[in-house]
């Protein structure tokens, strides 16, 4: 199976821009989408079922034009959870779970942690409740995870790791989640697959020509469960895609 997971910026916007239905025509298996910033009924039958995609959303309530998740999938799931279990996470948009035979798959996009100490503490609070909701999962069948969880894990997963040490999404704490995420069995696909490779970001600024520098950040990941481990077949990064301040990242497994 071929996963891919990219946060579009906005899909409206993503949708006009020429890579986009060219990456959708490819037919991966499964597409999870971050950051839609848009509802089901401000979409064009096009971007609801490109292709023969059936497709599932997530968006905010709390705020409009803001977050949202989105899944395309060739095969229907068994069952289709939207949000954590917790009201306190559940208004943004962010989560869409999708139960399939030999794994559920979680599309996600984490909080920011950028704007003050309180939207820290949120972005804090959301990944123990989403670890706390995927072990529970996991009891039942192993884990594919992906999206943007807003934070580089290592120092070769940023351009200038010294500059930005005080800056949220570098955070010891928040790289401190990601140890203990991996410590509970989780495996950074990209990293299993490609080792400690150089230079390779998923996020850049559209400010100072950043992504033609090639100064950027690797903030979105696939991570399967310690038991899929021997599936994963290649995990890649694609920045030659377009449409976004992110690039599309690839996963595939074989069973």
């Amino acid at each position: 199976m071929i996963f891919y997971s990219w946060n579009v910026n906005g899909v409206r916007a993503a949708s006009g821009k020429t890579d986009f239905y060219p990456f959708l025509q490819r037919g991966a298996d499964i597409v999870a989408l971050q950051e839609t910033k848009a509802t089901p009924a401000q979409l064009s039958p096009e971007l609801l079922n490109p292709g023969d995609y059936l497709s599932y959303w997530s968006s905010s309530v709390s705020r409009k034009g803001y977050s949202g998740v989105a899944v395309y999938a060739l095969q229907e799931p068994l069952h289709v959870s939207r949000e954590l279990p917790d009201p306190k996470w559940a208004s943004e948009g962010r989560l869409i779970m999708a139960e399939y035979p030999r794994f559920y798959f979680f599309c996600v996009y984490f909080p920011n942690g950028q704007k003050d100490e309180e939207r820290l503490a949120y972005k804090l609070g959301y990944y123990d409740a989403f670890l706390e909701y995927a072990e529970e999962a996991r009891k039942k069948k192993p884990i594919v995870v992906c999206g943007d969880f807003n934070t580089a894990h290592r120092e070769m997963d940023l351009a200038r790791p010294r500059e930005n040490a005080e800056t949220s999404g570098f955070l010891p704490i928040e790289r401190a989640w990601l140890d203990k995420f991996v410590a509970r069995g989780y495996v950074d696909a990209f990293r299993h697959y490609r080792g400690d490779s150089q230079g390779d970001y998923t996020w850049w600024s559209y400010r100072a020509n950043a992504r033609q520098n090639n100064v950027g950040w690797r903030i979105d990941y696939f991570f399967v469960s310690a038991e899929l481990r021997p599936n994963v077949r290649r995990a890649w990064i694609e920045p030659q895609v377009h449409g976004s301040d992110h690039c599309p990242i690839g996963l595939e497994l074989t069973f």
